[in-house]
């Protein structure tokens, strides 16, 4: 472990105590008859579950680090970015979370000056988690084993190349080039959300896409990715989480998938 992974390693460990805490509620409301499940101002569903996630986990990080701010995709935050704070997705892949498809996660990201500097993404209903320091790499475990280091690929041409996004809604201009290009492409899923970054991280998969993100969306996701030796940055190339897109990959396959949909 690094000088600099160092000083953010009791801010990981809180962060898997908040998933610790997510797991318990997300996976008790999971599949539960009596779900609630209503819509927000921008059509979107919120259940019961993502709600009281959020809060538990409010809650914990304001016992824990008082003076730390939080943004969360169902109670906000300051729009003006502090120096330190704390980004909680309380359930990515709500739509999946509500029909009982097992693909959904917490996301729990730390951004210090302007850099997601830890990231722990929680899918309990897939017995995995993935988590990120900087300076400190990214692991993987599975069903609560020992974190094992994980790394993205070594594919360095789109012909050979595996990509997964969540859907063609969102592309506008850019669908026809993005059509046309996974047709090139060796092998194209739609894993979709948060799965899809995390295979990268693995090596798995070799390029992840979404047009139309937000910051909850992709705050744990970027220092994962990044400590496993890739990139991510929006689909206009601009390194980080503060664009509106998110493209993960292993380095190898950036500016030629950025290329290819310019």
């Amino acid at each position: 472990m690094t000088n600099q992974s160092k000083s953010f390693a009791a801010d990981l460990v809180l962060a898997h105590k908040l998933a610790d805490a997510a797991d318990v509620i997300t996976l008790n409301r999971f599949n539960a008859l009596d779900l609630i499940i209503t819509t927000k101002p921008d059509n979107t569903p919120v259940t019961d579950a993502d709600k009281a996630t959020e809060e538990k986990i409010r809650n914990l990080i304001r016992a824990a680090n008082p003076g730390d701010h939080i943004i969360g995709e169902e109670f906000g935050g300051s729009d003006e970015k502090p120096n330190r704070y704390w980004v909680i997705d309380p359930i990515d892949g709500t739509k999946n979370f509500m029909r009982g498809i097992p693909t959904w996660a917490t996301l729990i990201g730390l951004v210090e000056n302007g850099e997601v500097v830890v990231g722990v993404v929680s899918s309990p209903a897939l017995f995995r988690r993935w988590h990120g320091l900087k300076g400190g790499g990214a692991f993987l475990s599975v069903n609560k084993s020992e974190p094992s280091k994980i790394s993205v690929s070594k594919v360095a041409n789109l012909e050979d190349a595996s990509l997964s996004f969540s859907d063609l809604s969102g592309w506008g201009d850019s669908l026809e080039k993005f059509l046309t290009l996974i047709k090139k492409i060796w092998r194209v899923r739609a894993y979709g959300d948060f799965w899809s970054h995390m295979l990268v991280a693995e090596g798995a998969v070799d390029i992840a896409a979404e047009p139309k993100l937000a910051l909850w969306d992709m705050a744990a996701l970027d220092v994962i990715v990044r400590e496993a030796g890739g990139t991510f940055t929006a689909l206009d190339g601009t390194p980080g989480v503060f664009g509106r897109s998110g493209l993960s990959t292993n380095g190898l396959l950036r500016e030629q998938f950025l290329d290819a949909i310019k």
